[in-house]
């Protein structure tokens, strides 16, 4: 196997078409929220089709799309039989959406531009780079099929930012798919193995308004808002003191990430809504864990005349945990990664969480390998002017490859 920069089999004008396949991916804005992401799905779609594959676009109904605060999703599913078609099926799994640009791009965020060796836009790292790695790689497989027995399909879904419900759960759970062992998108310089999950809950404070010249007369929404939030800051203090058994996850963490409310300077606020962000580690149940953090801010206004506190769950995402077979994967793609980055990559965790942990709870196999970021940091993902190196394009492409042709061995 060729270790230069060009795509699968070394050849360069194909790598060039998968250069240009991701450019054109970038170019089209699938931002979540405000999730409106079928037309690009539709411009997926068709990049893939005019490769010769067969693309089944599995839109998600309206009221659904609406539930989860998104405005439209169409799902695209690719499925290439080898051989007999009796072999294993394997899932490629990668994302559209994408969170917004934001402020301090040096680049066009749906340019697409090259400098340097990389290509730089939003989605360019986390995940278009994937819907590229993943459509080159079966298409090689595609053009050389000998030897190989069983199924390769593409997952290419719209909905990871606002928590997989509408992608890959959903393909899933309406028995679109079954596979045997699935690939998502990830990092082409570790094969993550396990990711912490997340709960996000919205506390609503309600009180009563009153002129700020009479606050006695009211009963102080942010008052008590502000006893919640000592409650969370103490238990974020606690949480530091607890290590997760999983390497890389770290302690769990928690976090106010949005607060508003009131009505004007001179009246006592009668409504607060914040949103808390707790990262669970892998041994953490996040039922447990949503019961745990509701009572402790029950007891943190307990007591308060007047006020009254409504908890709702947001997201729920349990952790993704390593099942019996994932080692398979896991020796199959360092092998591989060995040979073409001439290292290799730790089956390692990381402190985020993502759509593969929608195919470990429906009990299949599933790593994260793609191609990249190397680290989110050094790629940029979710911040100004994101990236994906050229060559760890070609690298990855090359790597999922050959473990793919590795576990559809007749």
């Amino acid at each position: 196997m060729s270790t230069d920069s060009s795509g699968t089999d070394g050849n360069p004008d194909s790598f060039g078409l998968e250069v240009e396949f991701l450019k054109a991916l970038v170019r089209v804005p699938s931002d979540n929220p405000p999730g409106d992401c079928a037309p690009h799905a539709e411009v997926a779609a068709g990049l893939l089709e005019e490769l010769g594959f067969t693309v089944e676009r599995h839109a998600v109904p309206e009221p659904f799309v609406k539930t989860y605060g998104m405005r439209s999703v169409i799902n695209l599913v690719v499925r290439q039989s080898f051989g007999s078609g009796k072999g294993p099926t394997i899932a490629l799994n990668a994302h559209g959406d994408v969170v917004p640009p934001g402020e301090g791009w040096t680049f066009d965020p749906y340019g697409a531009e090259e400098k340097g060796g990389a290509i730089y836009g939003r989605g360019a790292a986390v995940s278009k780079s994937d819907f590229a790695t993943y459509t080159f790689a079966l298409l090689a497989l595609k053009e050389k099929p000998e030897g190989l027995d069983g199924t390769v399909e593409l997952h290419f879904t719209y909905d990871e930012e606002a928590g997989g419900f509408l992608g890959p759960k959903w393909l899933l759970e309406h028995e679109l798919s079954k596979p045997d062992y699935a690939i998502s998108a990830g990092f082409s310089y570790a094969v993550v193995v396990a990711h912490n999950g997340a709960l996000h809950l919205e506390i609503l404070v309600r009180g009563k308004q009153a002129h700020a010249a009479l606050p006695e007369t009211g009963h102080d929404a942010l008052e008590a808002a502000t006893g919640i939030l000592n409650a969370i800051y103490e238990e974020r203090a606690r949480l530091y003191g607890i290590t997760s058994a999983t390497p890389g996850i770290g302690s769990p963490k928690i976090t106010v990430g949005l607060i508003s409310g009131g009505i004007n300077t001179n009246v006592v606020p009668d409504r607060i809504v914040m949103r808390v962000d707790r990262r669970l580690t892998p041994e953490e149940d996040g039922l447990q864990v949503e019961a745990e953090l509701t009572a402790l801010i029950e007891k943190a206004v307990a007591g308060k005349p007047g006020i009254e506190i409504e908890c709702r769950r947001i997201i729920l995402a349990e952790p993704l945990r390593t099942l019996a077979g994932t080692e398979k994967l896991v020796e199959t793609i360092q092998k591989h990664a060995a040979s073409v980055l001439g290292e290799v990559p730790p089956a390692t965790a990381v402190p985020l969480y993502t759509d593969a942990r929608h195919y470990t709870a429906a009990g299949i196999p599933t790593v994260l390998y793609g191609a990249g970021p190397r680290s989110i940091l050094e790629a940029n993902a979710h911040a100004a002017d994101e990236h994906v190196r050229i060559s760890d394009l070609g690298k990855a492409t090359r790597i999922i490859e050959a473990t793919l042709r590795d576990l559809l061995k007749a």
